[in-house]
């Protein structure tokens, strides 16, 4: 049976920089308030808005990725593209990229996971190599978030936590044991839907999913969410399944050599850190300059690392997610 090894990671942010201090002149906040809370000075948003910007984000990191992989985008036998934001109501974003790429008829499948979605992604595209249906698979997180935001004192609470951008990377087959992706672990729990999500357009109402003023209704069209019952199951999820993915391999948290948290909150991640017992040397975080860049955060992460040179042969690397619907996800993984 084939194994699924990282070859290529690229990612790109948009140029606007967006401060605490910006967002003091939108909303009653202050830098310290938002970084006390959240551990964020910075978001990029992309500016000016611009048809297709989820898709365009991901090419520009799949043209990085796939350079470091010395590949040509004909060489990629399919795409996974995961992300909350598409472009278009339908169709996903995959086959947008997929177009850009010039890859002819090569399929395209995109994964509604919010912030799980690129772990979610990782588990597809690892599934169809070790199948031998395909042997390298493009793996995309990207988003376009800050035009979905009340950038109010209504609605600071979710308004100053998310970026924009987008992150890829590229798998390939290899038969060589204990390399690659080790294992993948999923989960959710459909009863907590309501607790993080926007609520339309969607077809969970009585009348047309896109109505007149449906504008006015804010509660609605923007997102929102329950942050304290959000932080108890991300704190108790994150480790929960990051210690499932290392016993499935007969690992332990002293094995980790870099553990990455999905950027939420850096209170979430500092707590999952604790939890998992695991020293600063061995956690990664970015969520000071991106904010929750959600499906993105993943291989942003990685790609960071990668452009560091802080990613070695041999290392073995624990990604864990928690997010919308509730989805939780975690994957091992050995350079």
């Amino acid at each position: 049976m084939f194994h699924s090894k990282i070859i290529g990671i690229g990612h790109f942010v948009p140029e606007k920089v967006v401060t605490n201090h910006d967002l003091e002149k939108l909303m009653d906040t202050s830098d310290e308030w938002i970084q006390e809370r959240t551990g964020i000075k910075e978001r990029r948003f992309y500016d000016p808005p611009e048809k297709g910007s989820t898709a365009i984000m991901a090419y520009k990191a799949s043209l990085i990725a796939l350079e470091r992989a010395k590949l040509k985008a004909k060489d990629i036998d399919a795409i996974v593209f995961a992300t909350l934001s598409p472009d278009y109501y339908f169709p996903g974003s995959g086959v947008l990229l997929q177009h850009m790429l010039e890859m002819d008829t090569k399929p395209a499948i995109d994964i509604r996971a919010q912030c799980s979605g690129f772990i979610y992604a990782l588990s597809v595209a690892d599934q169809f190599i070790k199948t031998g249906m395909y042997k390298r698979i493009l793996v995309i997180g990207s988003e376009t978030q800050n035009l979905a935001l009340d950038l109010t004192t209504r609605g600071r609470g979710m308004g100053v936590l998310f970026g924009d951008g987008g992150g890829a990377a590229i798998l390939e087959a290899t038969d060589e044991e204990g390399k690659g992706i080790l294992s993948t672990h999923l989960h959710s729990q459909g009863e907590f839907a309501d607790v993080l999500c926007i609520r339309e357009p969607g077809s969970n109402k009585i009348g047309k999913s896109v109505y007149e003023n449906m504008h006015l209704n804010h509660d609605n069209i923007h997102p929102q969410m329950d942050g304290q019952l959000v932080f108890k199951n991300a704190i108790k999820r994150m480790p929960e399944v990051t210690m499932e993915a290392l016993a499935a391999n007969n690992l332990t948290t002293e094995d980790i050599d870099m553990f990455l948290p999905h950027q939420a909150n850096l209170r979430i991640s500092q707590m999952v850190q604790k939890f998992l017992r695991l020293p600063d040397e061995k956690v990664y975080n970015n969520i000071q300059k991106y904010g929750n860049t959600t499906a993105a955060t993943l291989p942003i992460l990685l790609s960071d690392l990668w452009e560091q040179g802080r990613i070695k042969e041999g290392q073995l690397f624990a990604l864990a997610a928690f997010g919308s619907g509730f989805t939780w996800a975690s994957t091992l993984i050995r350079f």
